[in-house]
């Protein structure tokens, strides 16, 4: 199995945040924003749980959050419901769609991405809000410290831009010749400047020299590996974002064509294609959220609940494609691996 690690990452700014912010404000220009209560409101007895999810989030994780809450004991629609709201990987749209959320007046608000926590965290300073991903929640303004959040916000951290160095690493011992490594990052997505930097700074220790290509769209994500022809990468590193998640086949079937070796950051995209794939499991996130809401659902307080770093780790290596690529995976990264794809 993998090796459980910790640690805390590093402060993240970015486009993302910054287009979150200016939607928000737009928002407050046409009075969309509901006003905070004094007080967070109570659940009476009996009272079905409404539970708002905010952001993008594929079948996959949306049936990990629902099975964590049906192990507690919520059934929908008969004692929950959930209220999904998703941008469709438009971060504009968040702040709109958080304060639609509030207007239903629901019990907590479920934050897939950090922007969409960010478009919460704005839209009420009451409602319990549960982020499911965030770098460095302290860093990020969420709250206070890890320990004891604080405010009206905690929920689960990863650890995705320390976790670049150890991907470089991998990847470097699968393809051992690699030289030049791409890095493909949204530059909507907060957290990817940070990964980015952190990218640079582990390939020269690894003695590779690291490219930074933006995409955003499918055009965008097909233009970048044209330039990573031209400038002739050695390899890809995926950054985990929603973006590239729901472009995971076409971002597959690009690396092939261009006999890239790739690193990605989540395992459905080493389990339909990809060379391989580390970072903490996001399925298992989402799972663990939805003990955050039985807890603030039964009375505590997000302000007293402890942010959650990640435990479980997931490495996946698919030798189909090591095999297309001519490539032979090391014995000692094939003893770590949580699954194999022969």
């Amino acid at each position: 199995m993998a090796e459980d690690r910790r640690c805390a990452q590093p402060a993240v700014g970015g486009r993302g945040m910054m287009i979150v912010r200016a939607a928000l404000a737009a928002a407050l220009a046409l009075g969309l924003l509901a006003a905070p209560s004094t007080a967070p409101a109570q659940r009476a007895p009996g009272k079905i749980a409404r539970i708002g999810l905010l952001g993008d989030v594929p079948s996959f994780l949306h049936e990990a959050f629902r099975q964590g809450l049906r192990d507690l004991g919520y059934v929908e629609g008969q004692n929950m419901v959930i209220e999904h709201r998703s941008p469709e990987f438009k971060y504009e749209r968040l702040p709109a769609l958080a304060a639609e959320l509030v207007r239903l007046n629901v019990d907590v608000i479920v934050a897939a991405s950090p922007p969409a926590t960010e478009a919460a965290r704005q839209a009420t300073r009451t409602i319990p809000i549960v982020f499911t991903v965030s770098g460095d929640p302290v860093a990020e303004g969420f709250v206070a410290s890890l320990a004891r959040p604080g405010g009206n916000l905690t929920g689960l951290a990863t650890i995705g831009p320390e976790l670049v160095g150890k991907q470089l690493e991998m990847l470097r011992a699968v393809a051992p010749k690699v030289s030049r490594v791409a890095i493909l990052k949204n530059p909507n997505q907060p957290t990817h400047a940070r990964a980015a930097r952190q990218a640079e700074d582990a390939g020269r220790a690894l003695g590779i020299r690291v490219q930074v290509l933006d995409a955003r769209t499918p055009s965008e994500i097909e233009a970048a590996f044209a330039a990573m022809r031209t400038q002739r990468a050695g390899g890809v590193l995926i950054l985990r974002d929603a973006v590239f998640r729901a472009q995971g086949a076409q971002i597959v079937a690009l690396a092939a064509r261009s006999r890239l070796p790739a690193m990605y950051g989540l395992r459905e995209q080493a389990e339909i294609g990809g060379l391989i794939s580390y970072g903490a499991s996001v399925p298992h996130l989402f799972q663990r959220a939805a003990s955050y809401v039985d807890r603030i659902l039964k009375g505590a307080r997000p302000a007293d609940l402890p942010v959650e770093q990640p435990t479980k780790f997931e490495l996946v290596i698919n030798l189909k494609t090591a095999k297309a690529l001519a490539l032979t995976v090391p014995p000692a990264l094939l003893g770590q691996a949580d699954h194999v794809i022969q």
